[in-house]
């Protein structure tokens, strides 16, 4: 409405200053009288200006207040869904802040156990891991004397002997030397029908404990292959002592025992053929558990030779039983017979004998009736007094 007034003001300020230059045109107006025109003219400007601007400004603070309170009310609505959205959203990251805190502290104690399963387990790990380093100084210190080396292969045999069941003076012979020569095997297993088997528990091991203690490549290469050549040379020398012996008894093969699961697999990792090779020689090299599953073997043949050997003195006595049981049939057949003739016999007496016996009895019984005599007892006889 405003701008309708000043668009109104504005032309007949337009029209006025037609008039006031058309009449300058025709010199009709003096200077006082235009002077007093436009002093007029501003006047009437300023006021309708004012009135207009009054009424306006009016019109638009109400105008404005109206807007404002729309405005403000939309805003408050606004504002009260967005604190609402601003609120539910708290309340959602609150829980989400809960579960994250629950989960943290279920991680935390997970974490915790976890750890603890762990320094457990590396506790173990560590201990294992000093056995295994006391067990290796052993090692080595059994591995420098060759005496040492004797007796620690002797117990680890005794150790398997003693887990495969076998006894000493039933199942094996300890250092017992030999009737036909002077040697002395340190173990002679006692195999079915008188045989015997040897073994031999020394082994040279004093290279493969230099090998261990090598620094460097080269020195491990070299005391590898001369370990390599002393068990070679072992084996020979298993083969030249009469472990074999065919007036003792002994079968075509010999034990050499090997006394540490390592050694044996560090020999078959280097060189492969030094088993054939001792076969070849009629030469066994066993580590403990191979050892073992060789006695296991021996005790079941000898087991199944027993249990046959004693199932033919089972048998021997069965057939021995069965020609007195054929005896003993025959005698109670024969008594069954005599019982049996004795049987008719005593039914023979108790019947036509007896009836035989019974009536002249009777007979005399029909007279004494019939002739009326009584039947008297027979008086006792009068004890004389003396």
């Amino acid at each position: 409405m405003q701008y309708l007034v000043l668009s109104l003001i504005g032309v007949v300020m337009i029209i006025l200053l037609l008039i006031i230059i058309g009449r300058l045109q025709k010199k009709e107006v003096k200077e006082q009288d235009i002077e007093a025109i436009i002093q007029r003219l501003k006047d009437s400007f300023s006021t309708l200006s004012l009135d207009a601007l009054s009424k306006n400004t009016a019109e638009f603070l109400k105008l404005a207040n109206e807007t404002l309170a729309v405005q403000t009310k939309a805003g408050e609505k606004e504002l009260e869904g967005k604190k609402k959205l601003i609120d539910q959203t708290l309340e959602a990251m609150k829980k989400e802040m809960e579960n994250v805190q629950k989960l943290v502290g279920e991680f935390e104690k997970d974490r915790e156990k976890k750890f603890g399963e762990l320094s457990t387990q590396l506790k173990s790990a560590a201990e294992q891991t000093g056995k295994l380093q006391e067990t290796t100084n052993q090692l080595r210190m059994a591995l420098a004397s060759p005496k040492t080396r004797g007796k620690w292969g002797e117990r680890m045999a005794e150790d398997v002997l003693r887990l495969a069941g076998f006894v000493e003076g039933i199942n094996y012979e300890k250092q017992k030397a030999l009737e036909s020569t002077a040697t002395r095997p340190d173990y002679t297993f006692l195999l079915p029908q008188g045989l015997k088997l040897n073994m031999d528990v020394k082994f040279p091991l004093d290279n493969y404990a230099s090998y261990l203690e090598a620094e460097n490549d080269t020195e491990k290469e070299k005391y590898k292959s001369q370990f390599l050549r002393d068990v070679k040379g072992r084996i020979k020398e298993v083969t030249t002592r009469d472990y074999i012996n065919p007036e003792e008894h002994t079968v075509d093969y010999v034990i050499a025992f090997i006394p540490n699961e390592q050694v044996y697999a560090f020999i078959q990792e280097s060189d492969s053929t030094i088993l054939d090779e001792a076969l070849k020689n009629k030469v066994i090299l066993c580590s403990p558990i191979t050892l073992y599953a060789i006695l296991a073997i021996i005790r079941q043949a000898v087991d199944n030779f027993n249990l046959e050997k004693t199932a033919a003195q089972i048998l021997s006595l069965l057939g021995a039983f069965n020609k007195q049981y054929k005896l003993f049939a025959e005698s109670l057949e024969k008594m069954g017979r005599r019982i049996d003739e004795a049987q008719k016999e005593f039914v023979h007496l108790t019947s036509t004998r007896r009836n035989q016996l019974e009536r002249p009895l009777r007979q005399i019984e029909d007279i004494r009736k019939q002739r009326g005599i009584p039947i008297t007892s027979p008086k006792p006889k009068a004890i004389s007094k003396k």
